[in-house]
């Protein structure tokens, strides 16, 4: 029978660790389109969505609505999306323009380079238990598992789909 090992460390301290360096690894390959990790995933999500309020898209992506409107400002004024009028006087919808759709298209191939290198240096079963270990523990958690990883790079079509069963 095999026992439970203790762990060692701060858990928070090791995720931040390794997102750090994930996060400078994807910065690296898509800051070359102009974009930041940031703004990449919210062009895919916003493109994946189709146009969505901002409440919405905020929810989907597990960010506070502040947050999202922060992010959304350079993004607009770059021309990459555009905030319309909703339904009623209230609310607002977001959706990509064509230069946003473009821009996305250009970050989705830097995307590609920095999945397939991170893939490379992990190996490609790490990789996938690591999506394993994290979808179970966002579950534990009450994050949507599923939903985060179909939503992590924006699943526009299903070859966005199929780089992230790659990952």
């Amino acid at each position: 029978m095999q026992t439970a090992t203790k762990p060692q460390g701060c858990t928070n301290l090791k995720l931040r660790q390794l997102t750090r360096m994930v996060t400078r690894h994807y910065d690296r390959h898509i800051s070359g389109t102009g974009l930041k990790n940031t703004q990449y995933a919210l062009l895919s999500h916003v493109i994946g969505l189709g146009p969505v309020r901002p409440g919405d898209l905020a929810k989907r992506m597990h960010m506070d609505a502040s947050t999202l409107t922060r992010n959304m400002q350079p993004m607009v004024a770059h021309g990459w999306l555009k905030i319309s009028a909703g339904t009623d006087a209230r609310s607002r919808l977001v959706e990509a323009t064509e230069a946003g759709r473009a821009k996305r298209a250009e970050g989705q191939r830097a995307w590609k380079e920095a999945q397939v290198a991170l893939n490379g240096w992990l190996g490609i079963e790490r990789v996938a238990a690591l999506h394993e270990l994290l979808d179970a523990c966002l579950e534990c958690l009450g994050g949507d598992a599923e939903s985060a990883t179909e939503d992590e790079a924006g699943s526009a079509d299903s070859g966005v789909r199929n780089e992230h069963s790659q990952r």
